[in-house]
């Protein structure tokens, strides 16, 4: 075929996909209208995670599967902004990694609102001002968010779905290497690239700032100063990267949590998150924990956090396999119940990394 020939064939092929598109977007809708009568989330992660499966296994190339999930991403986004107006609060400000979670998840046809503190996220969806939260809870390198997982303990939102990010640092500024005498990022951000810091910046002033987004504002309000943060915030701030991949860790990665009012349904392959606390007495954490082995349910995480409201008490935090609705899991969490002084479900979401 020559070039015109092609492009024709191209010119028709868009005529019948966007055609597809609007059929399919109807049938979305419909959807939407059954779901918002019967009471129903909108937002389905169960559901979405099975066209992505589906439409992967009838892939045959040459789109690469990763690239077919980016346009449906952004398929699902359109219809979802127009089965409702939608809006996804989140840890900001912008181009911060949260923001970038929440578009990786939700696609960039929803409105985000960004948020000062983990709490106000919380707050946002609790009044039902914002549909869902995204917050993070914990880095490869730096650990838990502890802030994120105090806020558990006097809410009812529940955990719908998880992102885990691969976090690429970048070191960003407007002048040369050479003319660096201060630089700025948040915390996690320092804390991530402490060795690269120590063995190609030790005469550098580093000073913290709330967000890698505010560290990349006041480096472009500086002609001596750097920040540590993302290539969007470079973009937005117009500001040049000096180096990428400054973290200390090839597998850096944040997990973030998308917070809603209900569990999604069980996909086959989730995770539950639960919240318990206990008696001061020997023995109690083991009992409490014993139906998992007695179920074989794989724990993969535990973490400990202070009472707030009584001294030398904590909260325990865990993570295991599994949905809340599977009958092992459900006779589990019964059972621990009763050697706890409390149990709280946080939500049962799908297993998956994006």
């Amino acid at each position: 075929m020559s070039l015109i020939e092609h492009r024709k064939a191209i010119d028709s092929l868009d005529v019948k996909i966007v055609e597809l598109l609007n059929e399919r977007t109807r049938h979305v809708l419909e959807i939407g209208a059954i779901k918002m009568k019967a009471g129903e989330e909108i937002y389905a992660p169960s559901r979405e995670l099975a066209v992505f499966k589906r439409i992967c296994k009838s892939n045959q190339g040459p789109i690469t599967d990763e690239s077919l999930r980016a346009i449906y991403r952004e398929v699902m986004s359109s219809a979802l902004s127009l089965e409702k107006s939608m809006a996804i609060a989140y840890l900001g400000p912008e181009a911060t990694f949260t923001h970038q979670a929440a578009i990786r998840r939700f696609g960039s046809s929803l409105k985000y609102e960004a948020q000062k503190t983990i709490a106000d996220v919380f707050t946002e969806v609790s009044k039902g001002r914002a549909d869902y939260g995204v917050v993070p809870v914990e880095n490869s390198t730096e650990g838990v968010v502890t802030h994120t997982l105090d806020m558990f303990v006097d809410s009812d939102l529940k955990i719908v779905a998880q992102i885990v990010l691969s976090i690429q640092q970048c070191l960003i500024t407007r002048c040369e290497r050479s003319a660096i005498k201060r630089l700025y990022s948040h915390p996690q951000a320092l804390g991530q690239c402490r060795n690269w810091l120590q063995a190609n910046m030790p005469e550098v002033e580093i000073i913290e700032t709330s967000s890698t987004t505010r560290a990349a504002e006041l480096a472009a309000r500086k002609g001596d100063a750097a920040a540590i943060a993302s290539s969007l915030a470079a973009e937005r701030y117009k500001l040049r990267i000096l180096e990428t991949d400054i973290q200390d860790s090839s597998n850096n990665a944040t997990r973030f949590l998308v917070l809603g009012r209900q569990c999604p349904p069980a996909t086959g392959k989730d995770r539950t998150s639960l919240m318990l606390s206990l008696n001061h007495e020997v023995g109690a954490l083991h009992r409490a924990l014993a139906p998992f082995r007695k179920y074989r349910l794989n724990m993969t995480k535990i973490e400990s956090r202070p009472n707030k409201r009584k001294a030398w008490e904590y909260f325990f935090f865990v993570d295991c396999d599994g949905h809340i609705n599977d009958r092992k899991l459900a006779k589990a969490a019964e059972e621990m119940s009763k050697a706890c002084n409390f149990l709280k479900v946080l939500g049962s979401y799908p297993n998956v990394e994006a």
